[in-house]
């Protein structure tokens, strides 16, 4: 498997590099015959090349099998006519990452003032109320006066239909329960659509429950009892803001793995960003980023049916879980480790494993 790893700015060429050094452990332990090929995006990129992602990376990309991308400092990059290009939202759309998968899990070793729970928010990745995935070209955001400004949001039977297939595959993996996250009472037609797809695919799948929750009840649904749910499917907005929500609610934004995936392309991704103010001082959380990693070797094994990627996903879950129960982990989630070296101590887990395991 050849992985584009694209370090990104702030804490990201930390966190990559204990990723890196995961991702070679779990190679040599089950034999993945892993290649990482190092690029750049980002800050150095607009640098090197005078934009922050290349068609020439977009290329490299395609040709690949899977993408880790690093945090990226997207807010600084405003004006794509000089370059300054979102590679997030680059990557999603010119790769048709429609699914966001998003685990959020409480684990031993930490305090959980709301208890264990285990879910996953499946969000629409490539259309809704953010400006820039609405149209071809350009920004669905407009003002119309000095005063007045105006935002479009689309949602299509296409992309509705895709999102709640994936959720529902999930589930028949998971606890068989999904739940419908929407705005209908108020977008009537939008998720009026949303919930009307949801509810199609849904007659494919008996076996799994399905609820739903207006947007604002089920934010204080699941801080009160997250445990009381398993898939949550939604679009873009309401996903990117509830999967926060979730993975903060396990104990930090750093427990967070997130995938971005398509028909034929994936890219891990951490779910935080790029954290400037604590960049260059080896204290940022990999774990993110490294359970990011597992999602798309997991997609990998799935998608060509190669049972010791799946082995390896498996593994480096349970070494994050091993980890955080001994301590093995940076200040921000109650260790002492910094960020190499607990790249270094999850390492050492993965070579002890076995694909038995």
């Amino acid at each position: 498997m050849k992985i584009i790893v694209l370090p990104g700015d702030g804490i990201g060429p930390e966190t990559m590099a204990a990723t890196a050094e995961v991702l070679r452990a779990a190679s040599q332990t089950f034999k993945l015959g892993l290649h990482l090929d190092f690029d750049i995006a980002g800050h150095d990129s607009l640098k090197q090349h005078g934009a922050t992602v290349t068609p020439a990376l977009l290329a490299k990309v395609k040709a690949a099998d899977g993408l880790m991308l690093g945090p990226m400092s997207t807010y600084d990059f405003k004006d794509e006519s000089k370059g300054e290009i979102n590679p997030s939202k680059f990557f999603r759309k010119s790769l048709d990452l429609y699914a966001n998968i998003r685990p959020s899990r409480t684990y031993a070793g930490m305090t959980h003032a709301l208890g264990a729970f285990d879910l996953v928010v499946v969000r629409e990745n490539t259309e809704g109320f953010y400006a820039d995935r609405n149209i071809e070209s350009g920004s669905s955001e407009m003002r119309i006066t000095p005063d007045v400004v105006i935002s479009l949001r689309r949602i299509t039977r296409h992309c509705c239909e895709r999102i709640a297939r994936s959720a529902f595959e999930l589930a028949m993996t998971r606890s068989k329960h999904v739940t419908l996250v929407h705005k209908a009472n108020v977008l009537q037609m939008g998720d009026g659509l949303f919930l009307e797809m949801c509810h199609a695919v849904a007659k494919e799948f008996p076996e799994v429950r399905v609820d739903d929750f207006i947007v604002d009840a089920m934010m204080a649904h699941v801080v009160r009892a997250p445990h009381k749910f398993n898939v949550i499917v939604t679009t873009n907005m309401f996903g990117d803001i509830l999967s926060d929500l979730t993975a903060e609610l396990s104990g930090s934004l750093g427990l967070g793995g997130s995938l971005n995936a398509g028909r034929d392309y994936a890219m891990g991704q951490a779910a935080h960003g790029s954290a400037p103010d604590i960049a260059g001082q080896n204290i940022a959380n990999p774990f993110s980023l490294i359970l990011s990693a597992a999602m798309l070797l997991n997609w990998h094994g799935q998608r060509k049916q190669l049972p010791a990627f799946l082995a390896a996903s498996r593994a480096i879950e349970d070494a994050a879980a091993a980890a955080i129960l001994s301590g093995e982990v940076t200040r921000d989630v109650g260790g002492t480790l910094s960020t190499a070296q607990t790249g270094t101590a999850f390492s050492a887990r993965l070579l002890g494993a076995t694909i038995e395991d």
